[in-house]
C-alpha cells in the first residue's frame, strides 16, 4: 500500500510548486493510470514514489510518502528498490551496461540474488516483452522502442511490489505497446503487482486501469497561441482521482472513442472498441457525411526523392532498395513496427546517415554533394530524443543560435529575429519557458522546445521523429494544426510516428515500412482505414466508412 499525505514539492529555483498538498492512497494490486497535460506534475508525482523527489532532485518537500510503511524521506531510492521499480520517460537515462541481457541482470546482481534465480527471471521477462532475440544485442544499437522494452524488462526482473512507469509505450508501435500493456495487466491480475502508469495515449491503456489520477495543470499551460503560462507562485489545481469510466466522463483529455460516446450520450461510457460497437449496433445512426475534400497538395513536383536507397549499419541493412518521394505542401507519415527503418530514413534525408547504394535528392540536388551545414538551412530535423539537440542555457538562446546560423540574429535584423523567436514560442505555447533551462523541461515541453529551435529557422522541409512523445491530446491537436498550416504554406513535413491518431488527423499520405523496405504507401484513409495494427479508433469502430477521426464521425452521423 502506498500513502501520500499532504505532499507538496517545488524544484530548486522554481517559482511555483509542481505538486501542492496532495493526499491519496494506492491499494496493493491496483492498476492506477496517471494522466493530464504536459507540465502538470505527473512525472514529479511518479518520482516522489521512489524517493527521487526530493533525494535526487533537491528542492522543497513537505508531507510524507509511505511505501508499505517505509517513509521515502527516511530511505534513499536504492533502499526502496525492492518495493518500487521505476521506468523513466527516457529509457536511455537508466541504462548502465551495453548488452541487453547484462542490463536485465544488473539490477538483480545489486540485490544479491542467486544466479539460478537471476537466469530464470531474465528468461521470463525476455519472453514476456518479446525481446528474447535481442538478448545479446548492444543497447546502443537498438531502436527507441526496443530500448523502452529493455528498460521495462530490467525493472521487472527485480520483481518489485509496485511498478511505476512514465510513458512506457511512447516509442512503441501499436502491436508492441499492446504486448507490453498485456504483460503488465497479466502481472497485475495474476501476481498482484501494483501498477502506476503515466500515459498520454489513453486509448492504449484505459481498459486496464482500475482508477485514473488526473493532474489538470494550470489552464494556460496547454499548447496554443497567445498562452503565457503560469504566473509566479501560482498553485497547480488539485488532482482528482476516481474509477476509470467515471473519470473519462469528466476530464477534457479523452481518446476519440470516449469523445464520441460522450457526444452521443452512450452510457455506460465504453472503454473498448468492442463495447463501442455494441452501442453502434443498438443505436443505428444515419450517415449524413459529405465527401471529405482531399488535402490540397499545392505542387506536383517532388522536392524529396529517395531512389533505390540501401543503408547499412555494419552488417545490418536498415533500409533496402527503398524508393519514396514527397511534394511541397504534403505531410507524409512514416509508420511501421519498431526497427522497420523509419528513423534511418529520416537520418538519410538530413545527411546524418549515408546510403551505401541509391540516391537521396532534396530540392533536386543529390545530398551526397551538399555540405551538411548547407543542407541544414533548408531541412529541419527533430530527432526521437528532443533533448539531444538542446544544449544552451536557456530556450531563448537555442532559438537565437538557430537564427545566427542563418545570419538573422544581429544588426538591422535583430528586431525581426526577436519577433520570430517570440512568435515561434507563442505558437507552441511555451513563451513562458523562454528563460528556462531546456534540458530540465518535462518530456512534452522538451518536445515543443526542440520543435521551436528548428521551426524558428523557417525550414522548407521538416523531419520529425515521434513528435508526440510527451504530448497530451490537446497539445497533439494543436501540433496537427500547426503542421497543416506549415503544409498550407508550401512546406514539406515528413514524420515518423507510432501515433495512429496523429497520422489520421493530419497526414496526406502514409508510407508503411517493414524491415527497411517500403511495404505500401498511399492516401491516409486507404492505408490506415484497412490496417490491422495501424487503424485509428474511429476506423475500427466504423470499418469501411473511410472515417479516421472523431470529427469525421461527428460530421457524418446523426442520431
Amino acid at each position: 500500500m502506498i500513502e501520500l499525505s499532504h505532499v507538496s514539492y517545488s524544484y530548486p529555483g522554481a517559482s511555483a510548486p509542481a505538486i501542492s498538498d496532495l493526499s491519496l492512497r494506492i491499494d496493493e494490486g491496483e492498476f492506477l493510470l496517471v494522466c493530464g497535460p504536459s507540465g502538470a506534475g505527473k512525472s514529479s508525482f511518479l518520482r516522489a514514489l521512489n524517493g527521487l523527489v526530493p533525494h535526487f532532485y533537491g528542492g522543497r518537500f513537505s508531507g510524507s510518502v509511505r511505501l508499505w510503511g517505509r517513509d521515502t524521506l527516511q530511505h534513499q531510492p536504492r533502499d526502496l528498490a525492492d518495493l518500487v521499480g521505476f521506468v523513466f520517460q527516457d529509457p536511455e537515462s537508466q541504462f548502465v551496461v551495453d548488452v541487453v541481457e547484462d542490463e536485465i541482470v544488473f539490477g538483480m546482481e545489486n540485490l544479491g540474488l542467486p544466479q539460478t534465480i537471476m537466469r530464470r527471471r531474465a528468461e521470463e521477462v525476455l519472453d514476456q516483452l518479446g525481446i528474447a532475440h535481442l538478448r545479446r544485442q548492444r543497447v546502443s544499437a537498438l531502436s527507441g522502442g526496443e530500448k523502452q522494452r529493455v528498460a521495462i524488462a530490467a525493472v521487472l526482473a527485480a520483481q518489485p511490489r509496485a511498478l511505476v512507469l512514465d510513458e512506457p509505450t511512447s516509442q512503441l508501435d501499436p502491436h508492441g505497446a499492446e504486448e507490453v500493456l498485456t504483460a503488465l495487466q497479466k502481472l497485475n491480475a495474476d501476481l498482484g503487482l501494483t501498477i502506476i502508469l503515466c500515459e498520454h495515449r489513453l486509448e492504449r491503456v484505459v481498459q486496464y486501469a482500475d482508477r485514473i489520477l488526473f493532474f489538470p495543470g494550470v489552464g494556460s499551460w496547454g499548447l496554443g497561441a497567445g498562452e503565457s503560462g503560469p504566473t509566479p507562485n501560482s498553485q497547480p489545481p488539485t488532482p482528482t482521482i476516481g474509477p476509470t469510466r467515471e473519470m473519462l466522463g469528466q476530464i477534457g483529455l479523452v481518446p476519440p472513442l470516449q469523445g464520441l460516446g460522450r457526444a452521443l450520450g452512450w452510457q455506460p461510457l465504453p472503454l473498448t472498441i468492442k463495447e463501442g460497437r455494441a452501442f453502434v449496433a443498438r443505436q443505428p445512426l444515419t450517415d449524413n457525411r459529405q465527401p471529405t475534400a482531399a488535402f490540397n497538395i499545392q505542387h506536383s513536383t517532388f522536392n524529396i526523392r529517395l531512389q533505390g536507397v540501401t543503408l547499412r549499419y555494419g552488417d545490418h541493412e536498415a533500409l533496402y532498395r527503398l524508393s519514396l518521394a514527397a511534394r511541397p505542401g504534403e505531410l507524409l507519415a512514416l509508420m511501421g513496427r519498431n526497427g522497420s527503418g523509419k528513423s534511418s530514413l529520416l537520418k538519410a534525408l538530413v545527411g546524418l546517415a549515408r546510403p551505401s547504394e541509391g540516391r537521396v535528392e532534396v530540392a533536386g540536388r543529390d545530398i551526397a554533394r551538399v555540405p551538411t551545414e548547407e543542407l541544414a538551412r533548408s531541412v529541419g530535423y527533430v530527432p526521437q530524443d528532443p533533448r539531444s539537440i538542446l544544449y544552451h542555457d536557456t530556450l531563448r538562446e537555442e532559438l537565437e543560435f538557430t537564427l545566427r546560423g542563418r545570419g538573422q540574429g544581429t544588426g538591422d535584423r535583430g528586431q525581426v529575429a526577436e519577433d520570430r523567436i517570440q512568435g515561434t514560442l507563442t505558437s507552441l505555447g511555451i513563451a513562458h519557458l523562454a528563460e528556462a533551462y531546456p534540458r530540465a523541461l518535462s518530456g512534452g515541453e522538451a518536445q515543443r522546445a526542440a520543435l521551436a529551435a528548428i521551426l524558428v529557422g523557417d525550414p522548407q522541409i521538416l523531419l520529425l521523429d515521434e513528435p508526440t512523445r510527451g504530448l497530451d491530446y490537446s497539445a497533439k491537436a494543436d501540433l496537427a494544426g500547426l503542421l497543416r498550416a506549415l503544409c498550407a504554406a508550401g512546406r514539406t513535413v515528413i514524420m515518423a510516428t507510432h501515433d495512429v491518431e496523429l497520422a489520421a488527423a493530419c497526414a496526406d499520405r502514409v508510407a508503411l515500412l517493414g524491415d527497411g523496405e517500403l511495404v505500401v504507401e498511399g492516401p491516409a484513409a486507404e492505408v490506415l482505414g484497412d490496417s490491422l495494427y495501424f487503424s485509428p479508433q474511429i476506423a475500427k469502430l466504423f470499418p469501411g466508412s473511410g472515417w479516421l477521426t472523431l470529427e469525421d464521425a461527428l460530421g457524418g452521423l446523426s442520431p
